[in-house]
């Protein structure tokens, strides 16, 4: 017999920190975070663990975790693996009654184009990895209900879970500064090369990024609460696994689906916010009028809409918001909104293959951008860029651009700022603007315990 969800209540907490403090340490643990009370916009927090399977896709693309599915592409096999999920599904609004949940890297997109790959390895996180979850625990922030999806057997294992107590966040600290994988002057002429590139034609916008890294000691869900604190935002997620994590704050919508419905987010465009009222202010608005960054921003839309007409229906692409002010913790952006309807036959994952990785944050024309993205960057982005999120079983999506992003591997943090470059723009200023968008996450983890205890 087909096993039933049943959608039950479980009181409402104002963030998921305490419900997810109970599952973090337990196998295949996620948190899809929508930044609540004090990020704007985010809606539904998610949080499962123990999938029922879990896929990862390596640097080559081959998949491990399931061989019934090795020789498949890393899209076609996650399709496999979520049309495996056999349960009778309630009628609910809620987004997820159970599917995949994980991330995508940047790095995956040397599967899907061709990427020659030069740019070193130094991150060693798998191109992919994603869990087949058959419960989840949802938090709906506007309606301010909390509810648990599970079969009747699978809702005692997370009860009897819930009810353990929670491990508090341990001490962290990072064991030396962050250090920049290029100075002033290397990024400088990586943005010559750039502006040579668009003077030959080859591209008319790149998204130029820098990494930092440095050692740490201790627990990365404390360095999580740092990060969430300093910086709330609608789609942030926390995933880890072994010595390996990413801690992503994300102020980014990439793709989201609802049945055939179809939007996607792009930013570009970043002013700091002021020190005061008049300042803030006066930044917000130089941002709406400056023509650079409104031109780079229509630049990502045009790309995106391409994208998504390569699987939506013929006309249903629109553009419902172009250029719209929207500000967060420590930057103001614009954001525009892309949306269509999904071609019959067409699903989720097709769609996220076809727009992989997000348009904002490789530049124009797509694939010649990413070339020399690999070409100019020293080593590969990792999660940076790529996507977390989920895919559910009644065809619903909805993932992030992994900006504000920080990735654990083998005792180092890593963090990577970037930017769009077009014609017109001056290399200080944009040498300038990677550092604004990170320097908060960079003060948050480099701050003591006891510094932080006391904010």
């Amino acid at each position: 017999m087909t096993p039933r969800l049943e959608i039950t209540p479980l009181p409402h907490r104002e963030d998921p920190l305490g419900y997810f403090a109970a599952l973090r340490n337990r196998p295949g643990a996620v948190l899809l975070d929508s930044g609540r009370p004090a990020a704007p916009g985010g809606r539904y927090d998610i949080l499962s663990s123990d999938p029922v399977s879990l896929l990862e896709i390596d640097a080559e693309g081959e998949v491990h975790g399931d061989p019934a599915l090795v020789g498949l592409s890393p899209f076609a096999a996650q399709q496999v693996l979520l049309d495996r999920l056999s349960a009778t599904v309630p009628d609910s609004d809620l987004p997820f009654l159970g599917g995949l949940i994980g991330y995508w890297s940047y790095d995956l997109a040397s599967q899907l184009e061709p990427i020659t790959g030069r740019a070193r390895r130094v991150v060693d996180l798998p191109s992919s990895r994603v869990g087949l979850y058959d419960w989840a625990l949802i938090q709906d922030q506007v309606r301010r209900e909390t509810w648990l999806v599970a079969t009747p057997e699978r809702r005692r294992q997370v009860v009897a879970w819930l009810d353990e107590a929670p491990m508090p966040p341990g001490d962290f600290r990072l064991t030396a500064p962050f250090a920049g994988e290029m100075d002033r002057e290397g990024y400088l002429q990586r943005f010559d090369a750039v502006q040579h590139y668009i003077r030959a034609g080859d591209c008319y916008q790149i998204n130029l990024a820098q990494r930092f890294s440095a050692p740490f000691a201790g627990d990365l869900w404390a360095a999580y609460l740092r990060l969430r604190e300093a910086t709330p935002t609608p789609f942030a997620g926390y995933l880890a696994w072994h010595d390996k994590a990413i801690l992503s704050l994300s102020p980014e919508r990439f793709l989201r689906c609802l049945g055939d419905q179809i939007e996607a987010r792009p930013i570009k465009g970043t002013r700091p916010r002021g020190d005061t009222p008049e300042e803030d202010r006066r930044l917000a608005l130089d941002l709406e009028a400056s023509l650079k960054d409104r031109a780079e921003n229509v630049m990502i839309v045009d790309l995106l809409r391409n994208d998504l007409g390569r699987v939506c229906r013929p006309g249903s692409v629109r553009v419902p918001q172009l250029c719209g002010l929207e500000s967060y913790a420590n930057v103001h952006h614009l954001v525009s909104v892309v949306t269509g309807e999904l071609d019959a036959g067409r699903r989720p994952l097709d769609l996220l293959e076809a727009a992989f990785p997000g348009g904002s944050i490789t530049g124009a024309p797509k694939v010649r951008a990413m070339q020399i993205i690999d070409e100019l960057e020293p080593c590969r982005r990792s999660a940076y860029c790529g996507s977390l999120g989920y895919v559910d079983v009644r065809g619903r999506m909805d993932t992030s651009i992994a900006i504000r992003t920080a990735v654990a591997d083998r005792g180092r943090l890593h963090l990577w700022g970037g930017g769009g470059l077009v014609a017109d723009s001056r290399g200080e200023d944009e040498y300038a603007e990677t550092l604004d968008k990170i320097r908060h996450l960079m003060d948050a983890l480099t701050a003591t315990d006891t510094q932080h205890d006391m904010e």
